[in-house]
């Protein structure tokens, strides 16, 4: 089983960024119909930052670079995506420590813990709309990265029914359904990126 650095998160992370900032307009646009119309836009903003902050001084361990990337999206990101995202890579990032490599199941167990703090911090669960949607059947998969990837998809997309029973959009009530949950959607290029960089690396 493959081992990953610190340089493995930043090339995941900077993966994301680049989805991020090319889906942008597609984020804002589907929080324009259930939330505040920013989501792209906070989203891009908060991960160019986090690419800048790894790349002016590189942590030197997985753990730390999780750390340092969720503390720069909680400071730059607005309304409840900072804190939420920042909330999953800082989980992460604990649950690692300081360890200079960690095998992927390590990873695994790290970011489920991280998962696990977004559901604590929004009180959410499977189901209620949000970004938990794609984000927890994609780790209880992984290790493998190309289910996960499937996962955090479909995931996504199931929220298109669904009533939002947390966040902004649960105060449009029926109104929020059919609508895929912008949150949801950004978590899925999260996901994606992961697995496109955990591929690259087994070509490579």
């Amino acid at each position: 089983m493959a081992r990953r650095d610190a340089e493995f998160i930043r090339r995941w992370l900077g993966a994301a960024a680049e989805a991020i900032t090319r889906d942008a307009s597609r984020l804002t646009e589907l929080d324009s119909a259930i939330g505040d119309a920013d989501h792209g836009s906070n989203m891009r903003r908060g991960f160019t930052a986090v690419v800048a902050a790894l790349t002016e001084e590189p942590p030197p361990d997985p753990g730390h670079t999780l750390l340092v990337a969720g503390r720069t999206l909680i400071s730059t990101v607005g309304g409840a995506s900072g804190p939420l995202y920042g909330t999953l890579l800082r989980g992460a990032g604990k649950a690692l420590g300081d360890e200079q490599t960690v095998a992927d199941e390590r990873l695994a167990e790290a970011l489920r813990a991280g998962v696990d703090s977004v559901a604590r911090l929004g009180g959410a669960a499977a189901g209620d709309k949000t970004m938990l949607d794609a984000l927890l059947p994609a780790v209880a998969v992984l290790p493998d990265y190309a289910a996960a990837r499937q996962a955090a998809e479909e995931g996504a997309k199931a929220t298109v029914p669904l009533r939002a029973r947390k966040g902004r959009a649960s105060y449009l009530g029926e109104r929020s359904m059919g609508h895929l949950d912008p949150g949801a959607a950004s978590s899925a290029l999260l996901v994606v990126a992961l697995a496109e960089t955990a591929a690259a690396g087994e070509e490579a």
